[in-house]
């Protein structure tokens, strides 16, 4: 069961380097990720990480690290869906809340050189069959970690 094992993790590596892949050419067509954006990808390279490791030493603590991974990057899908959709709060560094204007003066207001450089949290940018991208990681992320979950049982079988 170890190369069953070993098989499944290159796939949950794969699936994140598919997001990762698929974010970067959204950014390259023009759609600028915001800063909840960022964050989800993060868990992704850890993910990646975690399979190269795990790919070498198919120790179960490496499987287990890229399960926890995918879990943390969909657990951030799924919250910035919440904020797209106002179910909860963002934060406050990037959603319209329009809390943040206080601290800034005239010449930061008026300034053109942040417009291209800032990105609400809370708008959707792109959707398709009305899931926005953050939906799309988190439905995509969860699935990952089913397959991070069937490779540490694929290992533990042995």
């Amino acid at each position: 069961m170890i190369a069953a094992s070993r098989k499944t993790v290159a796939v949950a590596a794969l699936g994140s380097a598919a997001l990762l892949v698929g974010a970067f050419i959204f950014q390259a067509l023009g759609y600028a990720p915001c800063q909840m954006c960022y964050w989800q990808r993060w868990p992704h390279g850890m993910a990646i990480a975690f399979a190269a490791v795990a790919l070498y030493d198919m120790g179960w603590v490496w499987i287990v690290g890229g399960g926890i991974s995918a879990a943390i990057t969909s657990a951030l899908g799924m919250f910035h869906v919440g904020v797209e959709n106002k179910w909860w709060d963002g934060p406050a560094s990037c959603t319209g809340g329009g809390n943040g204007l206080g601290n800034l003066s005239g010449n930061d207001l008026l300034s053109v050189d942040v417009i291209d450089k800032l990105v609400m949290c809370d708008e959707v940018s792109w959707a398709l069959f009305g899931i926005s991208m953050p939906g799309w990681n988190f439905v995509f992320s969860a699935l990952l970690v089913g397959l991070w979950g069937l490779a540490l049982r694929q290992h533990l079988r042995g």
